[in-house]
């Protein structure tokens, strides 16, 4: 007879669906993963998420009764709807009200990156914290804050966009039309524009950069940077200092903003270059008020690409009493 605990976690983005049977201590149990599909339309998604649920349900040995789903877009935070997802071209659908109805279970819907929050906060880096900031640095740059114990949300549900908080006044344009955003400085799409900009203009400096991208600058990512990088190139290093003190100044902002006791630093880019992390601290100390980080630690994210799996069903164990 199932006598543990569990929840489901389902990690869902335009390419890819991950799902995961998480224990109440974080654990993942059983994990799937499927492609998103996202031109069938949001009904035959939502169907493939059924459809991996179902199989996590099966066997497991664990007492499930909810999940949670991590969404990259806009969340309604009464219905569990997914206002706007850019990346799966979802307007207005019923997320929570659907997979209610397909699964038999509770459904918590949250925001992808808010998701990843909640798992470094109760499971990960964070665990413990009551005044705790999540950065997460992929192809963009997202978030979550803590505060006194309690999730920031927002008037709409849409605190931690701090990706898109101005740092660069005149900055370069933004995907979403402002210039000068915190990932339009910073973030992987970012940081991979900049390289090829470089490589265009000074093709002599760039030729690591481009033979690493097989002599085609279209093909320049940001993963393409770091590899630079770490074999030494001048160029690499150049552009990466100045994303390193972009992102200290971004962070360096959050901690005047919030006063955390702990930033959490994850995501891609972070991970691809986990040597970042004491560079950004120690730009943080050198830009934020002394008061402000008096008891501040700054440490990696200890979950990296299970932090959405593990985060959403955690955030589904909190909403529903499971813990």
């Amino acid at each position: 007879m199932a006598d543990k605990k569990c929840a489901i976690g389902i990690d869902l983005g335009g390419t890819k669906i991950a799902l995961g049977t998480v224990d109440g201590e974080g654990r993942v149990i059983r994990m799937l993963r499927y492609e998103t599909d996202a031109q069938g339309g949001p009904d035959s998604v939502i169907a493939r998420i059924a459809k991996g649920v179902a199989q996590l349900k099966d066997g497991t040995g664990c007492s499930l009764s909810e999940l949670g789903i991590g969404v990259a877009g806009q969340i309604d935070p009464v219905t569990g709807g997914v206002r706007f997802a850019p990346n799966l071209d979802w307007h207005d659908v019923p997320l929570r009200v659907d997979l209610e109805r397909l699964t038999g279970l509770r459904v918590a819907v949250a925001n992808d990156v808010r998701a990843a929050m909640w798992g470094e906060w109760l499971f990960g880096a964070g665990r413990g914290s009551r005044d705790l900031v999540c950065v997460f640095v992929g192809t963009g740059i997202g978030g979550g804050i803590i505060s006194g114990g309690r999730v920031l949300e927002g008037c709409s549900n849409t605190a931690g966009e701090i990706g898109h908080m101005t740092i660069e006044l005149n900055g370069p344009l933004c995907h979403c039309g402002n210039r000068g955003c915190f990932e339009a400085v910073a973030g992987g799409w970012a940081i991979a524009k900049k390289t090829q900009e470089m490589v265009r203009a000074h093709p002599v400096a760039g030729g690591t950069i481009l033979k690493i991208a097989d002599g085609n600058i279209e093909n320049i990512t940001a993963r393409t940077l770091v590899d630079a990088y770490h074999e030494g190139d001048a160029a690499a290093r150049q552009i990466m200092d100045e994303v390193c003190n972009a992102l200290a100044a971004g962070v360096a902002s959050l901690v005047n903003a919030f006063n955390p006791c702990h930033i959490v630093l994850g995501g891609g880019i972070i991970e691809g270059m986990p040597e970042l992390v004491p560079r950004i601290a120690q730009g943080v100390r050198n830009r934020a008020l002394d008061t402000a980080i008096k008891e501040l630690v700054v440490i990696p994210s200890m979950l990296g690409n299970d932090a959405g799996i593990i985060g959403a069903a955690a955030l589904a164990m909190k909403t529903f009493g499971g813990e």
